[in-house]
């Protein structure tokens, strides 16, 4: 799929035309500039023609924030991965100097450049667009990305710049979904970074410096399928700004949208109520889950530390502690592997289908060894048990009282499925129904 590069100064307007071209609020739109510091990748379709649109941080130099420089390095790769390069400047400003240097760095690229002026919402401001003629980009593209002006006939304009589409068709919609998650600052984009062996997500020292959720096609060591790195999820009463806000429901929406998640947490700080309340969120959406214990290699060890460590984990996970517990070091590169092997297995464990014939032939006998408890001088009988077609593991048991059956017996059914078949790493549901 041909993909299109949105570039530009900050606070031009990039993300709100990649929300306006994509038809969705994915990327974060705020008043502050530098807002956009990952790249950004969303899906837009115009007149049958579907391609992929790309949004970049704003491109700045000579600048102390950390943050500049890897931008700049995330627009340089933008630009180097598009087919068409979207030029995002803003009407009122005129041409800056940052304007300028992008414009010498595009005319060098090689690739179709289209020059959008943004922010030209009335009549009067179509005079102050024609100054970016000036850039030598040919010609110029006056839009208001807010209210949609222009866009129309600058995107019949990207149509027809697309190179044509190879026969190769990426059916990336059956693949599994595999979100990173976890708290600010526990290693989630040098995972990324390390799976990829590219710098495709900024990594700094400062605690949510993701603030997108980033997708990503994978496609390595026998495995397929769409990463996506989240931004830290803190507690609500840690986020302050609006973009913090907006970052943690995405990452809470990236959950929604995934079939795995790999929960990071920090080995040193361990299980905090934080993590918990994330693997309560996976839990609670049904998705499957392998834990990542990252900077391994900076917690102290004694004999049997692993051990010790893993069962404290999974005393505070109970009752579902039938999850993969793998300890990594990133920085280090150690066990990446294992990660990568653990979330395809619990993948493949979501998506298995169980036949009834041998549903039954496992768990009737368990249910005649250990029948429900009666009620009320009434007896339960359980006649046969069936795998329901949804998108994670559920079980319709049918029996005479589904009513009476209660939560300790479904959790007792529940590990004698985990006893019999691998479910490893997937959340479990568990119905009665009457026969």
């Amino acid at each position: 799929m041909a993909l299109v590069a949105i570039v530009g100064r900050p606070n031009v307007g990039k993300s709100t035309l990649f929300n306006r071209l994509v038809g969705m609020r994915q990327a974060i739109v705020d008043e502050t500039a530098g807002v956009t510091r990952d790249r950004h990748y969303g899906k837009c379709e115009w007149c049958g023609t579907e391609f992929s649109v790309v949004d970049t941080g704003g491109y700045t130099t000579n600048s102390d924030d950390v943050f500049e420089e890897a931008i700049r390095r995330q627009v340089a790769l933008a630009i180097e991965e598009a087919d068409v390069v979207l030029f995002l400047v803003e009407a009122a400003t005129g041409i800056t100097d940052y304007d300028a240097e992008i414009a010498d760095i595009l005319r060098r690229s090689k690739k179709p450049v289209l020059l959008a002026v943004n922010k030209v919402d009335s009549g009067e401001k179509v005079f102050d667009s024609y100054q970016f003629y000036g850039l030598g980009l040919g010609e110029i593209w006056s839009i208001s990305a807010a209210n949609g002006s222009g866009t129309g006939d600058l995107l019949d304009e990207i149509v027809k710049v697309l190179p044509e589409e190879e026969a190769r068709e990426e059916a990336h919609a059956d693949l599994p979904r595999i979100a990173i998650v976890g708290r600010p600052n526990v290693g989630k984009s040098s995972m990324t970074n390390a799976l990829l062996g590219e710098e495709r997500n900024i990594v700094t020292p400062v605690a949510g410096t993701t603030r997108d959720s980033i997708e990503t096609y994978y496609n390595k060591f026998g495995h397929e399928f769409m990463l996506v790195d989240t931004a830290g999820i803190r507690r609500k009463a840690k986020v302050n700004e609006d973009l913090e806000f907006y970052s943690v429901m995405r990452s809470i929406r990236a959950i929604e949208h995934s079939d795995v998640c790999i929960l990071m947490i920090d080995a040193n700080a361990g299980m905090e109520s934080q993590d918990m309340n994330i693997f309560n969120l996976i839990l609670k959406n049904r998705k499957g889950c392998v834990i990542v214990v990252n900077k391994w290699d900076l917690f102290e060890k004694e004999s049997n530390t692993m051990k010790k460590y893993v069962e404290a984990l999974k005393a505070r996970i109970a009752p579902f502690d039938d999850v993969p517990i793998i300890f990594t070091s990133v920085l280090n590169k150690q066990r990446i592997l294992d990660v990568l092997n653990a979330a395809a297995h619990v993948a493949e464990c979501m998506q298995q289908r169980i036949s009834t014939a041998r549903l039954n032939e496992a768990m009737l006998p368990e249910i005649e060894n250990y029948p429900p408890p009666a009620w009320k001088g009434k007896y339960i009988k359980i006649k046969y048990v069936t795998q329901l077609p949804t998108r994670f593991p559920s079980f319709a048991f049918f029996c005479n009282l589904p009513q009476w059956v209660k939560d300790p017996y479904k959790r007792f059914l529940e590990n004698k499925l985990r006893e019999h078949f691998d479910f490893e790493g997937c959340p479990l549901q568990i119905f009665m129904r009457g026969k």
